[in-house]
């Protein structure tokens, strides 16, 4: 990926700004309503409007660091709740699904914490009904599950995750999907996906262990 390194650091930017855009701008549309409004009752629903916006901004802040950046250190591994906590925050925005973590260990390598987080984010936008939404992990193996009654994936991103050329297509939309195939070719992990009767699995498996030379 280092030929497209900085197009593909300009369409995270691009992803970021985009999923941001919503509650910031809520955010200017509250203080603006709060300058002007003087009933009591009306300002109070203003001041409930800036505290759900500046969560929401918190909360998608906090999910991109840890599925596209640097946080939880450098170190190989990452505690596994700041992984559920950084899910939960996204999923908290979108009140007709539900979330379920079925994580067992204290700790998740950081490769397999992008790709969860990651996956995730492709099943929950792929939720455009609501649903349900599994995240497990087992061995360092991931497992996302999303259920609903209407499920729809972007073509796009479908082609990518099967491992298909995309070419001039690749954006911000689907730079979540380049990353994870990224991460999985540079892991020796395979990626398995099925979508059948409203339910959308994706499967990773643990990386690859290189034999002895």
């Amino acid at each position: 990926m280092q030929d497209v390194s900085v197009e593909f650091a300009s369409l995270l930017c691009s992803r970021l700004c985009h999923d941001l855009l919503s509650p910031v701008g809520a955010l200017n549309n509250g203080l603006e309503l709060l300058q002007d409004e003087q009933d009591p009752e009306m300002r109070a629903q203003c001041m409930e409007l800036l505290a759900d916006s500046a969560r929401a901004s918190a909360d998608k802040l906090k999910f991109f660091r840890l599925a596209f950046g640097a946080a939880g250190g450098y170190g190989d591994d990452i505690d596994a709740r700041e992984a559920k906590a950084a899910l939960e925050g996204i999923v908290r925005g979108n009140k007709r699904v539900h979330f379920g973590w079925l994580v067992d260990q204290s700790n998740l390598s950081r490769g397999a914490t992008r790709i969860l987080l990651n996956l995730a984010l492709i099943a929950l936008d792929a939720l455009v009904r609501g649903g349900r939404l599994d995240v497990g992990v087992e061995a360092d193996e991931v497992v996302i599950r999303a259920e609903g009654p209407r499920l729809v994936i972007d073509a796009e991103i479908r082609a990518l995750l099967e491992g298909e050329d995309v070419g001039d297509a690749m954006s911000s939309r689907t730079a979540g999907a380049l990353l994870i195939r990224e991460l999985a070719r540079r892991e020796g992990r395979s990626l398995r996906f099925s979508e059948e009767d409203g339910i959308l699995l994706f499967g990773v498996t643990a990386p690859a262990v290189m034999a002895p030379a």
